[in-house]
């Protein structure tokens, strides 16, 4: 036998392990409890999906940083924490006034695992809901709380693209770093990042008057 054969056999086998996995945690997470209950229904329900569902292979970058892996993860909490205070200050605010935004976030990435990551991550921290995904052009669409100016908007869209460097810098391809570094150099260089259509972006969704 090929020594290529078993590499090519443990890969394909890591590559559906990871949307198995990934099934488990989802499900552990919608229930809010790592029980041992919730553990086995996870990956019953799991094998369920897996086998009447299609689910396409996960192509893996094949390296991971530990230690970036632990900033992703310590940096990911202290947002959840922060975030959870000012949603809380904005529900007790008196004569508070709805102003959100529906936005658009062009990513660096081109990995769907990557792509995900920051989809979940995002949507993990309180004030933002992603509504949507757009695969072919890398693109996220979020909903985002107390909104009150267009100003806001390019710091929002940056808090979202630094989660993204963080888990390219822990487990991003090399395609995805050098698309980083590439980002990185011209924004240092002066360029603009690149904005979505002013078509896809809705700055208004507010109740009680006012312009956001």
């Amino acid at each position: 036998m090929s020594p290529r054969r078993p590499r090519a056999v443990r890969a394909r086998i890591a590559s559906g392990l990871v949307p198995f996995l990934g099934l488990v945690l989802l499900w552990m997470l919608l229930w809010g409890q790592f029980t041992w209950l919730a553990l086995v229904t996870g990956v019953v329900l799991a094998m369920v999906v897996s086998s009447v569902f299609y689910l396409p292979a996960v192509r893996l970058s094949g390296r991971f940083n530990p230690w970036r892996g632990l900033i992703f993860v310590v940096k990911l909490l202290a947002d959840i924490v922060v975030a959870s205070l000012q949603i809380a200050w904005v529900a007790l605010k008196p004569r508070y006034t709805p102003s959100n935004a529906i936005i658009a976030v062009p990513l660096r990435t081109r990995s769907d695992l990557v792509m995900t990551f920051t989809a979940e991550a995002v949507a993990l921290v309180p004030g933002s809901i992603v509504l949507d995904i757009d695969r072919e052009n890398a693109t996220l669409y979020l909903h985002s709380l107390n909104v009150t100016s267009v100003d806001e908007l390019p710091a929002l869209r940056r808090a979202v693209l630094a989660t993204e460097r963080r888990l390219i810098l822990a487990a991003g391809s090399v395609d995805d770093l050098a698309r980083l570094k590439k980002s990185e150099e011209a924004i240092a260089a002066g360029a603009e990042p690149e904005a979505p259509p002013e078509k896809d972006i809705d700055y208004r969704e507010q109740t009680g008057g006012g312009t956001p």
